[in-house]
């Protein structure tokens, strides 16, 4: 019997409970977030008169946590709309509720009696079938199900989330012996196709897998750091993005997460007497930990930990790294390593890790310490957590960030050097690594196998029939590339076009492949895909290409490069197969305009997506202004709804805003409810878009016909000049920013024309050209160029 959660309650309204809820509302789920009653009134209930029989005062901690939940930054809605789904209340007066939900979900204090008193309650009202599972992150799963009934005991799981809940994809899911393995199947399913998590399958075992590890790794680091005479920063610098970690890396990760919380973890892990002695004193904790968890500097809840925002004689705040020898804190230099400059030149982390161990330095000397560490470590940690090593990578890249996992470094660097630094470090690597040629391997039909330890043979890793790995396939079914695209086969008659070059920007070499593509597929193909695997989809236009003819006045030059990306995107629309565009993570600019014009879009629902042109001095000019005209004219119904539409598409153009996901850029018009799609699961993108172009070309997709436009010319135009006249006056924008306001507004109402008229798309795409060149002339546009391209962000005046 199929399955069906259209209902959740959420028991406990803290940070993780907030977080659940408020993703579970993001896929469309209602949720019900309880918590428990306030003791006592506080200061504002008592000068209102009110009791503690009132709702309010009795649904103030759920009430309270929601509205933080509404205003978190990041956020975790995909939208604000998406609030309406969540209700909150109290165990008092609504845990009777729960009668009519599918799936409770406890995450309360972390505290056996506290928990099992909930249990307990739950069982007065839960009806026979319901699903109960427990958010706990170190409590053993088997201790919450003592004296429950056998129903609550067949249905009962761990589902430990990680935090942010929205951003960060890790679920492991912990059963008991008790737990039928249908429900534990349907968690794994649920987790997965649903909530589009990476979802692991643990045993019950202190901390699970990635807190097991990853804290392991990081206490690893706290006791090697002193004896390599290396800082605080000196750590973050080797041990963030370089390798394939968060920008947070270790010391900072730490801030953040609490090192209260950092330091029960591995407390945990160390009492629970899991550990091998020499395991086990890694958990241990230095002495200047101790100091700073005595002391309250417990990160950034408490304002201070590794890091403390201070401000310098002249007033300007700094962040100062705590000096581990005296326990002050101080500014720290940059940090500078020869190794590092070794690596500068290779784009995946995965490929500098043999340059890293090899090096010279102290940084040298880390890598060999801390990886000998990790990779003995992982070796005794299989089947002790997990009988398979890929459950491990998993864990790790969900839950921590990591681009790579234990296994895989392991690989890249080879499995007898990884058992050499074991040894060096002063570990064994378990006997079973020694017989191992290699973790991974791909097959002959593009699929992932791991080696299982248990059979001695290898395996193929389960659920990749759910999703296509670029990586896996581009040695056998790559039909062209050059230094910035590649063009795959993805079966079934669609091909995919995948962008490659640096940030993924988009320049010559990449449009050059985007119509190779087309051409082959119109020619050989059914359909065309464009995505890739990336961090991000498209950062947008080479900027530095478009700089140094501005700066050259290489205006012939510049105009025949944006006429063709232009065109490009044209081709986009108007192909005589379907193209399907898979955008994710960044999609700005160019990348907003390429997906803008497609066929169909299969959008991840983290899609950061905008025209962010103007930040820059200059309005999109690959057919973004165009496309937003032509959109906003489908609804011109009226004079309110006309000025409506316009000004709403001219805001969100002219302000560069990036929707927070795709179901916001659904609230800005980027995509279009009638024809786009989102997909939760990241990793099942790019089958999903093949799916849609082969379901387009078998229903017999035809060549669309270029569009007519309505633009309303001068009438609406002075709508906008008023605007910007009073945004100037109050000295909200520049005077730079008024004149890109104002040529913005010119394209999207078609140019000063005497009264409203229909004009074809290439009529708007030449006055945007032209527009985007005349903006390419203005000194101010060159220099905010030029700080963008030092500095990564736009300059706003």
């Amino acid at each position: 019997m199929k399955r069906r959660i259209k209902h959740v309650t959420v028991l406990g309204s803290g940070i993780m409970g907030t977080g659940i809820a408020a993703h579970f509302a993001n896929i469309g789920i209602e949720v019900l977030l309880l918590d428990i009653v306030p003791f006592e009134l506080n200061e504002t209930e008592q000068k209102k008169g009110l009791t503690r029989e009132d709702k309010a005062v009795r649904n103030r901690i759920a009430s309270e946590n929601f509205e933080k939940l509404k205003k978190a930054s990041p956020a975790l809605l995909y939208t604000p709309k998406f609030a309406d789904r969540i209700t909150v209340g109290n165990f008092d007066d609504d845990l009777e509720k729960i009668k009519k939900t599918d799936w409770i979900i406890e995450v309360v204090v972390e505290r056996l009696d506290i928990k099992k008193s909930v249990y307990e309650k739950i069982e007065q009202f839960r009806k026979p079938g319901t699903l109960v599972s427990s958010n706990t992150s170190g409590i053993p799963i088997h201790f919450l199900i003592e004296g429950r009934s056998d129903d609550f005991q067949k249905y009962f799981a761990g589902t430990h989330f990680f935090n942010p809940v929205r951003y960060l994809p890790l679920l492991e899911i912990i059963p008991t012996p008790e737990t039928d393995p249908e429900i534990v199947k349907f968690y794994m399913d649920f987790g997965a196709k649903f909530l589009g998590k990476t979802t692991v399958l643990a045993k019950d075992t202190p901390a699970f897998i990635a807190n097991r590890i990853g804290v392991f790794s990081i206490m690893n680091l706290l006791h090697e750091v002193k004896g390599l005479g290396l800082n605080v920063t000196d750590i973050d610098k080797l041990t963030g993005p370089v390798i394939g970690r968060p920008k947070s890396a270790t010391f900072r990760t730490a801030d953040v997460v609490g090192l209260d919380t950092l330091v029960h973890v591995a407390n945990g892990v160390r009492q629970s007497g899991a550990e091998a002695n020499d395991f086990n004193n890694v958990f241990a904790l230095p002495d200047y930990i101790q100091k700073m968890v005595d002391n309250n500097w417990l990160g950034s809840k408490s304002q201070q930990g590794f890091y403390k925002k201070t401000k310098n004689v002249e007033g300007k705040s700094e962040i100062h790294g705590l000096n581990l020898d005296t326990m002050e804190y101080e500014l720290q230099g940059k940090s500078s390593f020869p190794t590092l400059e070794l690596t500068k030149n290779i784009d995946k982390p995965i490929d500098r890790f043999k340059v890293l161990i090899g090096g010279k330095d102290k940084a040298g000397e880390l890598y060999r310490k801390s990886l000998g560490a990790l990779f003995a470590y992982v070796s005794h940690k299989v089947p002790e957590i997990s009988d398979e090593v890929y459950k491990i990578d998993d864990a790790m890249r969900a839950g921590f960030g990591w681009e790579n996992g234990p296994f895989e470094i392991w690989d890249a660097v080879g499995v007898q050097k990884g058992i050499d630094l074991a040894k060096e470090a002063g570990y064994e690597v378990s006997d079973w690594v020694k017989t191992v040629e290699t973790f991974y391997k791909v097959n002959d039909e593009g699929q992932s196998i791991y080696f299982d330890k248990n059979s001695g043979n290898y395996n193929n890793i389960p659920g990749q029939e759910a999703f296509i790995i670029l990586d896996n396939i581009r040695k056998n079914k790559t039909l062209w590339s050059n230094s910035g695209s590649a063009i795959q086969d993805l079966g079934d008659g669609i091909i995919n076009f995948e962008i490659r070059s640096k940030m993924n920007s988009l320049g010559g070499e990449v449009l050059d492949g985007l119509n190779r593509a087309i051409d082959l597929a119109e020619k050989e193909y059914d359909g065309l895909v464009i995505g890739n695997q990336g961090a991000n989809f498209s950062v947008g236009a080479n900027l530095a290409m478009i700089l140094m003819m501005a700066i050259e006045q290489d205006w012939d030059d510049l105009n025949m490069a944006i006429a063709y990306f232009q065109k490009s995107m044209m081709r986009v629309r108007y192909s005589s197969i379907p193209v399907v565009v898979a955008p994710h993570g960044m999609t700005l600019g160019g990348g907003c305009e390429m997906t803008m014009h497609a066929d169909k879009v299969v959008a991840a629902a983290e899609t950061y997506i905008g025209l962010v042109e103007t930040g820059v001095g200059v309005i999109p000019g690959g057919g973004g202004t165009k496309e937003f005209a032509i959109r906003t004219s489908r609804e011109f119904h009226s004079d309110d709804v006309k000025n409506n539409r316009l000004r709403d598409a001219f805001m969100n153009i002219a302000m560069g805003k990036v929707a927070t996901s795709a179901y916001e850029a659904y609230d800005m018009g980027i995509l279009e409810n009638h024809k786009d799609i989102v997909v939760v699961n990241k990793n099942t993108q790019i089958l999903e878009a093949k799916k849609v172009a082969k379901l387009m070309a078998d229903q017999g997709y035809t060549q669309p016909i270029e569009q007519k436009v309505k633009v309303l010319g001068k009438d609406a135009l002075g709508m906008f000049y008023v605007g910007t006249d009073q945004m100037l006056t109050g000295k909200y924008i520049s005077e730079h920013d008024k004149k890109i306001a104002d040529k913005l507004a010119n394209v999207l109402v078609g140019g000063n024309l005497s009264e409203p008229t229909v004009v074809t798309e290439q009529y708007l795409l030449n006055l945007e050209r032209e527009t985007f060149l005349q903006l390419c002339g203005e000194r101010k546009t060159l220099e905010r160029i030029q700080y963008m391209l030092q500095n990564g962000k736009p300059l706003r005046n």
